[in-house]
Order: structure tokens, then sequence, then C-alpha cells
């Protein structure tokens, strides 16, 4: 398993799944590419705010001081999430 896929994991059962408590679905239906918000999984804007609190548990990953297009745009999907994890993990700086 390759680092990005290992991410997507942990997005997907730890922060999507257990942390939000989406026991209807398993992290195979959750499409790396498929919106999080809105018409894809349903997520809200109380749920966009655990997710981050997710990502700074998980990765150490900040999402403070963001605009909200810039907010949107890296928490569209799993695949978003996923590459600014990677391009952020390890480098202790927010968005």
């Amino acid at each position: 398993m390759t680092e990005i896929e290992r991410i997507k994991q942990i997005i997907k059962e730890d922060i999507l799944i257990k942390r939000l408590e989406l026991e209807d679905i398993t992290a195979e239906e959750i499409k790396d590419n498929a919106p999080l918000f809105g018409e894809g999984l349903g997520l809200d804007s109380v749920e966009a705010l655990d997710v981050v609190a997710g990502l700074e548990q998980f990765f150490g990953i900040k999402l403070q001081g963001v605009s909200p297009q810039e907010f949107q745009k890296h928490l569209y999907s799993v695949e978003t999430i996923a590459q600014y994890v990677v391009n952020n993990k390890g480098k202790g700086h927010t968005c």
C-alpha cells in the first residue's frame, strides 16, 4: 500500500466513518473523487469542522486562516484531502 493509499484509508475509516459515526457506509463505498459535501456524501458544515479536527489529530495538518474557497477546494473529496496531507505533512505550517 502506497503512502497516499494509506492516507486515503485513514481519511475514510478513521475520520469519515468512525469520527463522524457514518455507520451506513463502508470505506469501499466512499469513492476517492466523490464530493464529500452537498450532493456527494452529504456532509454539512459541522461535520467539516470534525474532519478538520481529524486531520489535525491523525496527520498534524491544520487549515487555520484558510479562505472559504481554499477550504472547499482542499476538503472537496478524499482525493483532495489526501493530496493536501501529502503536500503539507511534516512541514508544520498551516494552509
